[in-house]
């Protein structure tokens, strides 16, 4: 979560700014900016939209995104899901956005877009209701269930520990 969000330039301006010196495909993963007040407030590549059963992963390769799998149960992603460019994680990956626990370290952000009217105003997950945190929860406890692959779901961490994340894959 992010506060100071109203000095950010507006999304197209980060993604062109991000873009705009190339003369060649952008890697989504190398070339794409973390942006300028990362840890805080950052850019995030969305690989999964809301509702959907359909798990796109980065090709680590080639830069693009690809179906992974299909979800083997009615269990749909509940909201926006992807990563952040320019960080790297303990599993070999950039750092997920949508702070959980999988396994090995696997940690995920809950974000906001600055550009959104209605969480832009957030700044903590305890601004949250309940039900949204429960959904959320309840979406990686069950997604993988029926792959036959246990998911822990330990915390929800402050914004504090979501910035160290980010600072420490960076």
């Amino acid at each position: 979560m992010a506060e100071g969000k109203k000095d950010s330039p507006k999304l197209n301006q980060r993604m062109v700014s991000s873009l705009s010196k190339r003369t060649a495909a952008a890697h989504s993963w190398h070339d794409l900016e973390i942006g300028p007040e990362a840890p805080l407030i950052f850019n995030a590549v969305v690989e999964i939209t809301k509702g959907s059963k359909v798990k796109y992963e980065l090709d680590k390769k080639t830069g693009m995104i690809k179906v992974d799998r299909i979800l083997y149960s009615s269990v749909v992603y509940p909201h926006n899901y992807g990563f952040v460019p320019r960080t790297l994680c303990e599993d070999g990956d950039p750092i997920d956005v949508l702070v959980l626990m999988q396994g090995e370290k696997d940690d995920k952000l809950i974000a906001v877009c600055v550009d959104d009217p209605e969480y832009r105003h957030l700044n903590d997950l305890k601004e949250l209701s309940p039900h949204r945190l429960a959904e959320i929860r309840r979406f990686f406890e069950d997604y993988k269930k029926n792959e036959n692959k246990e998911v822990a779901v330990n915390d929800f961490l402050p914004p504090e520990t979501a910035q160290a994340a980010i600072k420490h894959s960076m």
